[in-house]
């Protein structure tokens, strides 16, 4: 049996739950992303992961914070589209080059504290959820909150809902990513010239 196709769905063609939800994105970004409009088929799953993504962009992780969680997932979920997607987004951050490229290629991060995030955020994956004591221990020895564990279990759940989804659906990167392309495991920390 193949693969179904899946349809990247427009504002005049998306089932009319969705229609409202991805007009909404394409006004704010000033176009459609295809990931969404693929979404798109499923209403209830696009209205989730952006909710999910609302509630995560809002807790107390600061905006490269929560980008080392979603590129963490990404990568780890050979996620081509949000690896692209999640390194533009740090570079609009200013996030060091350095930290973006040891993101991308799963090296040791520069920065203890973000690199602790990581760790953490990678035991959460691996023992889906029941950290040993130790990785906990070691999270919050290296300045982190019980509330930061919590705030990587959100991005953990809304990430995993978009890498599944494009990965699923076989999501294209759009023109503006194509320079922050990633492939898994093949010249992972390669990045558009400055």
């Amino acid at each position: 049996m193949s693969r179904p196709a899946f349809t990247a769905h427009t504002p005049d063609t998306a089932p009319a739950a969705a229609r409202p939800v991805i007009a909404g994105v394409a006004r704010h970004l000033g176009h459609l992303p295809a990931a969404v409009g693929l979404m798109a088929e499923s209403p209830e799953l696009l209205k989730g992961f952006l909710a999910a993504n609302a509630l995560f962009e809002a807790t107390a992780l600061d905006p490269v914070e929560r980008e080392v969680v979603v590129l963490t997932v990404a990568t780890r979920n050979c996620c081509h589209l949000c690896v692209a997607m999640h390194t533009a987004t740090l570079t609009r951050h200013g996030a060091a080059p350095e930290l973006i490229r040891a993101l991308r290629a799963g090296e040791p991060l520069p920065e203890p504290r973000l690199a602790a995030l990581r760790r953490f955020t990678v035991a959460v994956l691996d023992h889906r959820g029941a950290v040993p004591d130790a990785e906990l221990d070691a999270f919050l020895a290296a300045g982190w909150r019980p509330r930061h564990a919590l705030d990587v279990v959100l991005g953990v759940g809304t990430y995993t809902i978009s890498t599944f989804a494009n990965r699923l659906t076989d999501a294209p990167l759009d023109e503006p990513l194509i320079p922050y392309a990633w492939t898994p495991g093949a010249a992972g920390s390669v990045l558009p010239a400055a």
